[in-house]
């Protein structure tokens, strides 16, 4: 049965799949998809990088189903779902805010959480590790606590669940719920200018001399949302690299390393989409306006061309090129924070006493067009 770079997400090991495609087809329209399809690191570092293409369609820069709903509202106002001059002043405050996020708190507050998770006995409830607990350690960053850091983590699941453009018309009713609802919570700490955070974000909005709150207060939620998948695919796939033979970290440094790694090896996030605007030229390839971008970051981070040895996971590999998060004016901030929130989970696993043997070697993968998330257990 053929598979299409979609469907390859979810498969036990789509590399060979994307290997072919950086021999054969780095840069080829696909009839199936009925988008063309960059893989080799050339052609994905090209598109990233082209100021003719957007990353929603232009016809269509909020999903149909949450226009004029709150998730509408903040999905508009994201800077990862907006292009041009207002997105570049933005980016810049999100990206300072973030840059200047507390790493080793976050890390500590992740081994909190998950320790806490795990003495309720039972089986380690790897969802829950691998979704609420980094949502919840962002939401404490952001200022929440007292209950709100759990409400909001449960509120993000909701509310991710409208950016899929397979979302049914129930999910996008939660979404705009849930939207609500984190803006009711988070409201309150963008108007303080509260420590954290949020004050790092309204402080950054302050020196760039932006001054309209709606889309700080957006961007807050987006802090959680960009969490909750990414960190949870890192998570996920550390875990199952683990399983699958590598090395086990005896030290939080080794286990960085190996999350760093991960990062490349098995991306968390496999691809992303990209809408031209105006005629791209990559090569001889001309992509007439209109047309879609299927961007397979996960195919380029195995490019031998810039990654040699691409298929070996080698938490000591010099200097990656990593496509993973991104690059150019959409590059994720939010790095250095999903490294630490996943290898604080990963190590305090570890120190539980769960072993490779404990976790699965082949499990299934939640359904996602673009998120590579394995289903671990409870």
């Amino acid at each position: 049965m053929t598979t299409t770079p979609v469907e390859a997400v979810r498969l036990p090991d789509p590399y060979p799949f994307y290997a072919a495609l950086v021999a054969d087809s780095p840069f080829a329209y696909d009839r199936t998809l009925g988008a063309w399809v960059a893989a080799d690191a050339a052609a994905v570092r090209a598109v990233l990088g082209s100021g003719a293409l957007r990353v929603r369609p232009p016809a269509e820069p909020v999903p149909a189903g949450i226009t004029g709903t709150a998730a509408g509202e903040v999905f508009g106002d994201l800077v990862r779902m907006t292009d041009g001059d207002t997105h570049t002043r933005l980016k810049a405050v999100v990206t300072q805010a973030l840059g200047s996020a507390d790493t080793a708190r976050a890390g500590r507050l992740a081994a909190e959480f998950t320790h806490e998770a795990l003495a309720a006995g039972g089986p380690p409830p790897y969802e829950e590790l691998m979704t609420a607990v980094p949502a919840r350690v962002v939401a404490a960053l952001c200022g929440l606590a007292d209950g709100a850091d759990r409400e909001a983590a449960r509120a993000v699941g909701d509310f991710v669940q409208c950016i899929p453009a397979s979302a049914t018309p129930g999910q996008q009713r939660a979404a705009a719920r849930a939207a609500e609802r984190l803006r009711e919570l988070l409201g309150p700490g963008i108007e303080s200018g509260a420590d954290g955070l949020l004050g790092e974000l309204v402080r950054a909005a302050g020196r760039a001399s932006w001054a309209a709150a709606a889309p700080l207060l957006s961007n807050a939620v987006g802090f959680l949302s960009q969490t909750y998948d990414a960190t949870a695919g890192l998570i996920g796939n550390t875990l199952v690299a683990l399983a699958r033979g590598a090395a086990v970290p005896g030290t939080a440094r080794a286990a960085e390393a190996l999350v760093r790694e991960v990062v490349r090896y098995d991306a968390p996030v496999q691809n992303t989409r990209r809408f031209a605007a105006e005629p791209f030229v990559h090569g001889d390839v001309k992509v007439e306006a209109g047309a879609q971008i299927l961007v397979l970051l996960a195919a380029a981070n195995r490019d031998p061309s810039v990654n040699p040895e691409p298929h070996l996971l080698l938490p000591d590999r010099a200097d990656p090129v990593v496509f993973t998060f991104g690059a150019a004016a959409h590059r994720c901030p939010g790095r250095e924070l999903a490294t630490a929130l996943a290898t604080a989970v990963v190590t305090e696993l570890l120190r539980a006493g769960v072993g490779p043997s404990d976790l699965p070697a082949a499990p299934a993968y939640r359904p996602s067009p673009n998120a590579r998330i394995p289903l671990l257990g409870s």
